[in-house]
């Protein structure tokens, strides 16, 4: 028969190899929740440098397009301003023709407009020339009155008072116009 101290010394050996065992799974366990409590932190970080990223690459691009518009429409308010200028001459060589003023004036007079539209074509501006008989836009034309024009059909334009302008893809000043409001028979 066993000797009941040899009993006695394998069931400290047990003991003790279950006491270092308890301890290495308290220190895994440890260890597996500082590393959980680490990866969290990990992705936090990660998520934050992500948004931050995104955020710096939105600002880039509103700032882009920002320079863009502001080189692109910044001189919207003098080519506003130009326009009466542009208006005036139109109207100052219709005078000089129909009062059959000096050939020298009326050539002046469209040469100086001739540079003009250039200085408005190199700047971006076109001009919106409606005609009569047109259909009545109210994207580019602005109704001066509506008359029943007999001939006409409604939303047809009749006259037209001033030619508008565009500033690249924007409307900077719509077309004066008439409009016809015969009704439909």
């Amino acid at each position: 028969m066993a000797d009941p101290k040899d009993d006695e010394f394998l069931d400290d050996i047990e003991a003790a190899e279950a006491e270092a065992m308890a301890d290495d799974a308290e220190e895994i366990d440890s260890a597996e929740a500082e590393l959980d409590a680490l990866r969290a932190e990990r992705d936090q970080f990660k998520d934050r440098f992500m948004r931050a990223l995104a955020d710096a690459e939105n600002a880039r691009k509103r700032a882009d397009k920002d320079r863009r518009e502001a080189q692109q429409y910044g001189g919207t308010r003098l080519a506003r301003d130009l326009l009466p200028v542009y208006d005036n001459m139109q109207r100052a060589l219709s005078v000089a023709r129909e009062e059959k003023a000096g050939d020298a004036l009326i050539e002046g007079v469209e040469l100086t407009l001739r540079e003009l539209i250039n200085v408005f074509s190199k700047h971006g501006m076109t001009a919106i020339k409606p005609e009569v008989g047109d259909k009545f836009d109210p994207q580019q034309h602005e109704a001066m009155f509506e008359a029943p024009v007999p001939g006409t059909r409604a939303g047809e334009i009749i006259q037209v008072s001033a030619e508008g302008f565009m500033l690249y893809d924007r409307l900077l000043r719509p077309a004066q116009v008439g409009v016809s409001s015969m009704p439909a028979s």
